[in-house]
């Protein structure tokens, strides 16, 4: 090994005049130099290093780790990306040099401050989500409409055809895949846009005033009524739309008459005398299935047939997973400037809802994110905010059952690994993750890089 020789101070002054960390070891591992830079960006002193070894110096979490010690391992030239214990994220380059004989007598590594190259990156990183985010709302989120899967865009693509083309439409699917969203499409994007869309739940009128919601009724027609009389959902559309939502609940006998109306457009008012004509499109929909209601007697094959002339299906959520991710930042976004919050989604919580079900559909994922962001604490949207039955019907256990059989020391590591991975995704840098734990940073950094886990800042 070769004793180092003292630095001329010309050289010693160039060298400290440089704004990069250089560090001199022998062939040991034994700190022998470094420049002024290398004392700056770790935050040490000369006689802090000079004289130890790299063992001694990890131990004690000044380098996290050795590159003098890896370069020893590797008898080779080598970099790493690492942070070191004050939060920098450095890039350190170190090189072997060696005798006559080859043998390596002194390693010399090189260490540059990256934290703003980094931040930088994450920064470039946020805008190019944030333009992915604008262009699948131009081209996702027409009128309502979340879609990204091919079912959907071809749904989309027939509902573009339709809508000037002036038919009745029957719009099959399960509660809360948006019927009416796409009943709105039609009438947005037809040549009635600039009249009322009127939309009727037909299970939620009571059967005794059907006729006189449906068709109005003339002055004096009935105990209780105006005086005036009044409009009818019909002639309150005239020449827009009729959205007929959940038309199997209607009863046989006002079944029959949105049958004369189809047939002959043209209305009565409860209590009136003359016919009335109407220009409405008819759009109705169903939860239910149709053909099965005709067989049992439930519902009037005719009605039927005439409302069934361009039959639309919208598949439930669970059969276009696709749709999923782009709806719950949709939803996450309209619910965060709702409540004036800026919570974000961690990556594994959002897996996890890409493999549930969704029996409620479009309704209960617009809901649950509605939940989501004002019960989470703090800003992160974890799996730990998710309810309990989303797991279980995902088949996905509750990490208190993932520790079962495992051995102590196992099972704590686990348990460590998933409290660091939640704190780094709930806070931006080491230093409050240190805070939040309370433990000092390097312990944090030295954890981090023990489990792979990479921190979201310095």
């Amino acid at each position: 090994m070769k004793k180092m020789e003292k630095l001329p101070d010309e050289v010693v002054q160039i060298l400290d005049n440089i704004n990069i960390a250089i560090f001199i070891d022998d062939s040991k591992g034994y700190g022998q130099w470094l420049n002024k830079s290398a004392e700056e960006l770790y935050e040490i002193k000369r006689e802090d290093i000079i004289g130890k070894n790299m063992d001694q110096l990890e131990k004690e979490e000044i380098f996290t780790p050795s590159l003098t010690k890896k370069i020893l391992e590797a008898q080779e030239r080598t970099s790493i990306i690492h942070e070191n214990r004050v939060g920098r994220k450095l890039l350190t380059s170190g090189v072997p040099l060696r005798d006559e004989n080859n043998n390596i007598y002194r390693i010399v590594t090189f260490s540059v401050d990256i934290t703003k190259l980094v931040q930088l990156e994450n920064e470039l990183q946020e805008v190019k989500s944030k333009l992915i985010e604008l262009t699948e709302q131009k081209d996702f989120s027409s009128g309502g409409l979340m879609i990204n899967s091919q079912v959907m865009h071809d749904l989309l693509s027939l509902s573009r055809r339709l809508a000037d083309i002036d038919t009745t439409i029957l719009i099959t699917g399960e509660s809360g895949t948006g019927k009416g969203v796409v009943a709105k499409y039609l009438h947005d994007n037809g040549n009635r846009k600039n009249y009322p869309f009127v939309r009727i739940n037909c299970g939620a009128v009571p059967d005794n005033l059907l006729e006189s919601e449906f068709f109005g009724y003339e002055s004096g027609a009935f105990t209780g009524s105006r005086k005036e009389g009044k409009k009818g959902l019909f002639e309150v559309a005239q020449k827009g739309t009729i959205f007929l939502d959940e038309i199997c609940e209607l009863p046989l006998n006002m079944q029959v008459k949105i049958l004369q109306v189809i047939q002959e457009k043209e209305i009565q008012k409860v209590g009136g005398l003359e016919r009335q004509e109407i220009d409405v499109r008819i759009i109705a929909a169903t939860n239910k299935n149709l053909e099965e209601l005709v067989a049992q007697g439930k519902f009037r094959e005719d009605l039927f047939y005439r409302l069934n002339i361009v039959p639309i299906n919208i598949p439930p959520l669970r059969e276009r997973p696709e749709d999923v991710l782009i709806m719950l930042r949709t939803f996450l976004k309209k619910n965060n400037e709702k409540f004036n919050l800026n919570k974000v989604m961690d990556s594994n919580a959002s897996a996890i809802l890409l493999k549930y079900n969704w029996p409620g559909n479009v309704r209960e994922l617009e809901n649950m994110m509605e939940r989501l962001v004002l019960t989470t604490n703090g800003s992160v949207i974890s799996p730990d905010s998710l309810p309990d039955y989303v797991y279980r019907k995902v088949n996905y256990p509750l990490f208190a059952d993932v520790t079962k059989g495992m051995t102590l020391k196992d099972a704590l590591e686990l348990t460590e690994k998933k409290i660091l991975s939640d704190a780094v995704t709930e806070y931006a840098t080491t230093r409050h993750v240190a805070e939040a734990l309370g433990i000092n940073q390097s312990t944090v950094v030295r954890k981090l890089a023990k489990y792979k886990i990479t921190p979201a800042g310095p």
